[in-house]
């Protein structure tokens, strides 16, 4: 492996980190000593978590579109669109020029009271649901959203056991969600949530029951479900999913999976909660996620991009079953739930996916990205597998192909390699493996940054081997 860089590369970098962009970079105008204040200051994070190491990384004084500026004056292309919430583009001007006017007009505002941008912001992302899904209710962030949903589920079955994914990731915020997230080590919280266990995770790359796709029929979702028929200790009320495990490597369904996922939550009495935080909106070269398989959720956690930036988040459901749970007492809020100013950029989130045809510039992305590694893993056997849809895409790295080894080392050279070229992704993999490289370029990145990324990609991967 090559850890160092050449002198072609220094100056591929240099340029990258100059001519990265339309616009001035910023010129150093903030001096910082980020170890001293994070040292003295800053409660901080344990050493295996991915915001780790934060000393050592850029300081963003900047963003604009799909860019990030340092207080170096450093340009870096964000293949990993912040926390996913820049997916529409970093300060995009309709979400800057709807939060201006709604911090003119009316910032927050009691939740025991209506306001005009959430009138609006139920009406507009009403129109865009997948019938039956058709209600909604607003709060901050994802976590948020999957344990209201959660809550949802159990008041409209009157059950409370919930299942989800072994790689799973659903938030960390709540007893509740950190409970869901079984892509984290449990391990680092302090205590977990009673009655939820996870079902295997359909990775057709790494099949956790050692089963080929289609003769496996499923194997995976029949094993863990006679386990958790025998593991309920009271009736079922969710299976809680993601169209694709993000965090666990970018991992989708395989066909005809989601039919019987659906098909196994009716027979139980279970409803289908879909976390579309990192799918939703666009991001898979469709509106939703689950559009890719057909299946409909009875209810949708909705967050990241929704805001263009700004904390909110949905709970959409169907008619019976918020019908059904506020009958029975369903109740979820927070102080800042409904408040003008998120619920303006919320509606013009939803303004820019339409009239911009969000959904497919992401799918444009993806056969761009796609054609390019396919090409590449000819020549390269470092690349193991290329999957996901629209901008929510998974490089995995394996030693050698016919083993899939995971090259977590090869992945943290490109890792390191493509931050100092003026690239920024992260790393993810399943259960505690770091060597699946996801990509989620902003939507509205155009294709001359997708090709300079693609390079700067290139030469990491091929200097790794």
């Amino acid at each position: 492996m090559n850890d160092g860089t050449s002198d072609r590369d220094a100056v591929s970098m240099m340029a990258q980190r100059t001519d990265a962009s339309p616009g001035a970079a910023p010129v150093g105008s903030v001096s910082l000593d980020p170890s001293a204040i994070l040292d003295q200051w800053a409660i901080g994070t344990s050493g295996g978590a991915y915001m780790a190491g934060l000393e050592g990384r850029p300081v963003i004084e900047r963003t604009e579109g799909s860019y990030l500026y340092d207080t170096q004056g450093n340009a870096y292309l964000d293949f990993g669109s912040g926390q996913m919430g820049g997916a529409l583009g970093h300060n995009h001007p309709s979400i800057v020029a709807s939060i201006r006017k709604s911090a003119e007009r009316a910032i927050h505002s009691s939740n025991t009271f209506l306001n005009v941008d959430r009138l609006h912001l139920h009406e507009k992302l009403g129109k865009l649901l997948t019938p039956p899904l058709q209600k909604s209710l607003f709060l901050v962030t994802g976590s948020d959203s999957v344990e209201a949903s959660v809550d949802l589920a159990r008041k409209a079955t009157g059950g409370t056991e919930v299942l989800s994914f072994h790689t799973g990731l659903h938030g960390s915020t709540s007893f509740v969600t950190r409970s869901l997230s079984f892509a984290w080590e449990r391990k680092r919280h302090a205590l977990n949530a009673p009655s939820i266990a996870p079902i295997l995770a359909p990775h057709c790359y790494r099949c956790p029951v050692k089963q080929t796709f289609p003769a496996c029929d499923y194997l995976c979702l029949q094993v863990s479900l006679e386990l958790a028929d025998a593991h309920f200790q009271a009736k079922p009320a969710a299976i809680v999913t993601e169209p694709i495990m993000s965090a666990g490597g970018v991992i989708e369904p395989p066909p005809g999976y989601m039919q019987r996922l659906r098909e196994a939550a009716d027979a139980r009495g279970m409803l289908l909660v879909n976390d579309e935080a990192q799918t939703g909106l666009g991001k898979t070269g469709k509106m939703w996620g689950h559009q890719h398989s057909g299946v409909v959720p009875d209810v949708m956690a909705v967050s990241k991009h929704f805001g263009g930036g700004v904390p909110i988040s949905a709970v959409c459901a169907t008619a019976a079953a918020a019908d059904t749970a506020v009958e029975n007492g369903y109740f979820a809020t927070r102080s800042h739930a409904t408040d003008p100013l998120l619920c303006a950029a919320g509606s013009a989130s939803l303004d820019i996916i339409v009239n911009e045809d969000i959904p497919a510039k992401a799918a444009v992305i993806e056969d761009h990205i796609k054609r390019h590694f396919t090409l590449l893993a000819k020549d390269c056997e470092l690349i193991g597998d290329i999957r996901g849809r629209g901008v929510l895409l998974g490089i995995e790295l394996v030693e050698e192909r016919e083993r899939k080894t995971p090259a977590n080392t090869a992945a943290q050279h490109v890792l390191d390699y493509c931050q100092r070229a003026g690239l920024i992704l992260q790393l993810r993999g399943t259960q505690g493996d770091r060597n699946v490289l996801r990509l989620v370029p902003p939507m509205t990145t155009s294709v001359a940054d997708v090709d300079k990324a693609l390079n700067i990609l290139s030469e990491a991967i091929l200097s790794a081997r």
